[in-house]
């Protein structure tokens, strides 16, 4: 006997279940009506999150997916709805972050004729999806959502949008659950040979002074324990790209740290000494290499990475291997020879030594009435042991607690790195913390991204999500300061803030806050912020002057670090 027919609606939300949703996080709007309506009845299976806006509803969905390891949905209604999320699409689409958003459409007897809060939501989004579709059909329903998720989660990861027209909902169909594990001309898996795994490990035995740089891709494929077994079979140095973070404990002893344009200078410095540099699951970020024409010169370079467009895009590589990270590291370390001691010398000590000094030293023991950052981050994750969750917002914020956070487990940095997305970070911990409600969720950000997406204190009231939320409050856009005092003659063009009086804010909001100005505030607030599992606003007042080093220059090699102001200002002369 054939299953009575349900609505479309009914249909979606068997289908978000049986794909494992648990949460989904939107905004109700016309268009998507006959959803909300029957979402009511399925408390016990989905809980949704109530956004104060729809771009706070992806990023909330973005850090799920971060913490969590599974992807994020979001449901929206059509026209500004849907266009309010494209920003997260676009930032998921470029970290590779899985999530499947599910956006109201008009009826189909309605498309194309500029009907209200109608747009071609599918042309807007399929350069910045892995896959966009309308569904006119209630027939169609669970064949979507288990591609949607079966694209969204494998592979390289990513976003998929869903385009679910009036029609669609309120149709009715027998609801046939949905299974998605093939694609014509889609391969999420592919196998590397045997022939380029000995190519690589016979590179590997012949290198005198190999250099790994991994990134994000690892966290992805599941592969922190494959990279630590491999880098310490044979004694190969690494580090981490920004997203690449926490996939190694930061007290690895073959870890030198982060990369880049803000990176350590021993991983910069060994990047440009090394005679093998083997890349896995990063796509060379112009953040990361610098001046492509003078990046790694010294080295014959190994890329692994699961999407083939990554391979050579950038750099030119002597071996491209198409896999997932897991898979290959494994076969090489099972290939590679044990290596007992390295070239290096005292290179890497060295480059530490001069870093500790010039950066580190004067950052956490600053003799200045005014707190540094640097020191707020370094004193937080000192209280944490490096246990907690890092989300951040994007600017200077960003940079410092990339550099001075502690990590001790995987999944542990969430930030936005390609895009660069302000207004990120306070959604995204929400997400975060929803996500793994039993770890601590700390979040740095700057007051300039804070009142971007601060309606979401909203959220976290209704929610009681227990977000720490350490704002590094400078009064300025401090990033973009910092940009115009180096490169545009300290011409501060429109970066000074006005800002509005944070504890009354978070008062207004039931959130505990405290004020921070002093060294030993600072430590009360910290203690007081993770005395229990609340939602707390720690206002700390730093630096308004503070800069980020070190730093490499726009179009510079990433071999000419800047230690310091005086560093950058005597290269100017």
């Amino acid at each position: 006997m054939a299953e009575k027919k349900i609505s479309g609606s009914d249909i979606l939300l068997r289908s978000l279940i049986h794909q494992g949703v648990e949460v989904v996080f939107g905004y109700p709007g016309g268009q998507i009506m006959p959803v909300y309506d029957r979402l009511m009845d399925y408390g016990d299976s989905l809980r949704h999150i109530l956004a104060r806006h729809e771009q706070g509803a992806i990023h909330a969905a973005q850090g799920y997916a971060r913490a969590k390891g599974a992807p994020g949905c979001v449901i929206v209604t059509s026209g500004p709805g849907a266009t309010n999320v494209i920003t997260g699409v676009d930032d998921a689409m470029v970290d590779s972050t899985p999530v499947v958003v599910i956006a109201g459409q008009v009826p189909v007897s309605l498309l194309g004729t500029d009907a209200f809060q109608e747009t071609d939501l599918i042309g807007l989004t399929t350069p910045i999806t892995k896959w966009s579709y309308q569904i006119r059909r209630p027939e169609d329903i669970a064949w979507a959502v288990a591609r949607a998720f079966y694209i969204a989660g494998t592979g390289r990861p990513g976003p998929v949008v869903l385009d679910f027209t009036k029609d669609a909902q309120i149709g009715l169909a027998e609801y046939v659950p949905a299974e998605c594990s093939f694609i014509r001309s889609y391969n999420p898996h592919p196998v590397p040979s045997e022939e380029m795994i000995d190519r690589a490990a016979k590179m590997i035995d012949e290198s005198r002074k190999p250099f790994c740089v991994y990134g994000q891709g690892i966290v992805l494929s599941g592969a922190e324990k494959e990279l630590a077994a491999f880098l310490e079979k044979g004694n190969i140095k690494a580090g981490s790209t920004l997203l690449g973070l926490s996939a190694l404990p930061s007290d690895h002893p073959n870890y030198v740290g982060m990369l880049g344009m803000h990176g350590n200078v021993t991983g910069n410095i060994l990047t440009q000494e090394c005679d093998l540099l083997i890349a896995v699951g990063m796509r060379f970020s112009d953040r990361v290499t610098g001046k492509l024409s003078t990046y790694a010169s010294k080295a014959r370079i190994i890329h692994i990475d699961i999407d083939p467009t990554e391979i050579g895009k950038n750099i030119p590589v002597e071996l491209g291997i198409l896999s997932d990270a897991k898979v290959a590291l494994s076969r090489l370390t099972e290939k590679i020879t044990a290596r007992k001691s390295d070239e290096w010398g005292m290179e890497h000590i060295m480059c530490r030594a001069v870093e500790q000094h010039r950066v580190i030293d004067p950052e956490l023991h600053s003799e200045d009435a005014e707190l540094h950052p640097g020191e707020v981050v370094d004193a937080v994750a000192s209280a944490t042991g490096g246990n907690a969750i890092v989300v951040t917002d994007v600017g200077q914020n960003q940079m410092i607690a990339a550099r001075y956070s502690k990590f001790t487990s995987t999944r542990s940095f969430i930030t936005s790195g390609g895009l660069g997305t302000m207004g990120f970070g306070l959604p995204a911990a929400v997400g975060a913390k929803i996500g793994t409600p039993g770890k601590t969720v700390v979040l740095f950000v700057g007051d300039g991204g804070l009142q971007m997406t601060e309606q979401e204190f909203g959220t976290i009231k209704q929610e009681g999500t227990g977000v720490k939320i350490v704002l590094l409050n400078n009064n300025w856009l401090g990033n973009v300061r910092m940009w115009q005092e180096l490169f545009f003659k300290k011409r501060y063009s429109f970066t000074r803030m006005v800002n509005p009086d944070f504890k009354m804010l978070a008062d207004a909001y039931g959130i505990d806050c405290m004020n921070v100005e002093t060294r030993e505030e600072l430590k009360e607030g910290i203690g007081r912020m993770l005395s229990d599992d609340k939602p707390f606003l720690l206002n700390v007042h730093v630096q308004e002057n503070s800069m980020v080093f070190p730093m490499i220059a726009p179009g510079k090699s990433i071999d000419e670090i800047m230690l310091n102001e005086k560093d950058f200002f005597d290269r100017e002369k």
